[in-house]
């Protein structure tokens, strides 16, 4: 991950970024709105909805899709830089997960003497690095969009406590180092 992180450039960054550091799938990503699925202070994102076969489905898979992704700060600040002072994100239509995964995932690994990996990689990453850091499980499973493994899940409220799912985000970190050198702002391009 922390290749990835290295060498991938401008919007391919921000996209392997946060994929990195939410464990989020690449349908969810492309899914999100800036004016919509973005917190205020860029502290988290909404799933609501997501892309699948390059069109938005203004829905999930399953319930538990439907989530709030909190991440670190560090990530929160890099999402900011990126979005500048754009306040939608309707662009067009969306790209095709293989298309990308081809075009730079593949060959930035390929340029990196790494094998190949899927988007699943990121969520396997993420799944990881909250474990060895002790998040609770149930945290874990609502950041992921899993659901509950037992009745007792479902009484558990800790992912409807804000403040302890933010500072839990804060504590765990990302699990890699973003790169040093300045984010440009993604382009406003023509509806």
């Amino acid at each position: 991950m922390k290749i990835i992180a290295a060498k991938s450039e401008g919007r391919g960054r921000v996209l392997f970024v946060l994929l990195e550091a939410t464990g989020m799938r690449i349908g969810g990503a492309w899914g999100l709105e800036i004016d919509e699925h973005i917190s205020p202070d860029f502290s988290a994102l909404y799933i609501r909805q997501r892309v699948w076969r390059g069109r938005v489905q203004p829905f999930l898979k399953t319930h538990n899709g439907v989530r709030d992704v909190d991440f670190h700060s560090s990530i929160a600040a890099m999402l900011k830089i990126f979005v500048g002072s754009r306040n939608s994100s309707k662009t067009g239509r969306p790209l095709l997960q293989w298309n990308v995964l081809r075009a730079y995932l593949y060959s930035l690994l390929e340029r990196a003497g790494q094998q190949k990996a899927s988007a699943h990689a990121f969520q396997r990453f993420r799944t990881t690095w909250l474990r060895k850091q002790h998040a609770p499980e149930d945290l874990i499973r609502f950041w992921l969009g899993h659901a509950n493994r037992s009745i007792t899940d479902t009484y558990c409220k800790l992912n409807e406590d804000v403040v302890f799912r933010k500072n839990v985000a804060e504590q765990v970190g990302i699990g890699f180092e973003l790169p040093t050198e300045n984010l440009e702002v993604a382009p406003i391009a023509p509806k």
